[in-house]
């Protein structure tokens, strides 16, 4: 497998490039918009073709790139089946593996941090989305998350699998790359460490954490696959790659 994690600085996001060798083909987990060039870029470089782009969930802190991806390229959008995306061409179901060449990406459903999130198996590699972070997670105060569901996807899936499974989260904003299941078990200060529900409960609903500054932003484009607003204000116009300048030229 040829295998790619590439960083978005501005919503610290990371995206997986995972190509097939033997055929060519290519999967990229949640592209963000203003970052396609450089995804194309790279898919041109290992000589692979995009076959589809596939998301973990509805991203409220960043744009995905999967409609402009579609638009250059001609490949599939996947996404969670749960939210019936008319643009989407892949409903993401668990028990279904995503096939991009020889490669069988495995969905497991990982709600809490949003009702829909899924999070992807293959090979030595989970990729987690925002369900599980490098001793963190993604919070669960909004788009019907839940606490008790993060957990119990955690500790129910994302637990089970080996110690040794390689942890790919959706973000980080300590310049960490990748940790281990057995890593986030034993130190995760949320969900490792031998917390009980009760205790994670009251670490979430704890955190008090301000209003996602681009979501009302996010969660439209996204529910269009990767449509930028025309009514962006100014400040965050780099979120869709469109650089303005400053008052001083």
């Amino acid at each position: 497998m040829i295998f790619r994690q590439l960083f978005e600085p501005l919503s610290s996001t990371f995206t997986y490039l995972l190509g097939c060798e033997a055929s060519g083909q290519a999967v990229l987990i949640d592209p963000v918009v203003n970052s396609i060039d450089r995804d194309l870029a790279e898919l041109q470089r290992l000589g692979l073709t995009l076959a589809c782009t596939l998301d973990t969930h509805l991203h409220a802190d960043h744009i995905t790139g999967a409609l402009h991806l579609k638009e250059r390229t001609g490949c599939r959008i996947a996404a969670p089946a749960m939210e019936r995306l008319p643009c989407a061409d892949v409903g993401v179901v668990e028990g279904v593996p995503l096939m991009v060449g020889s490669l069988a990406v495995q969905p497991l459903h990982t709600p809490g941090h949003t009702d829909s999130h899924f999070a992807y198996l293959l090979g030595e590699r989970v990729f987690t989305g925002d369900a599980l972070l490098i001793d963190g997670c993604g919070r669960t105060d909004f788009q019907n998350g839940s606490a008790a569901e993060l957990y119990r996807s955690v500790h129910g899936k994302l637990f089970t699998l080996p110690d040794e499974q390689l942890v790919y989260p959706g973000h980080d904003y300590q310049g960490r790359r990748v940790s281990s299941i057995g890593q986030e078990k034993g130190r995760n200060p949320r969900l490792g460490q031998g917390r009980t529900l009760a205790e994670f409960e009251q670490i979430m609903a704890g955190l008090d954490l301000p209003y996602p500054k681009f979501i009302d932003h996010a969660l439209p484009g996204n529910r269009l696959c990767g449509v930028c607003p025309d009514d962006l204000p100014a400040q965050m116009q780099a979120y869709c790659g469109r650089m303005t300048e400053s008052p001083q030229g």
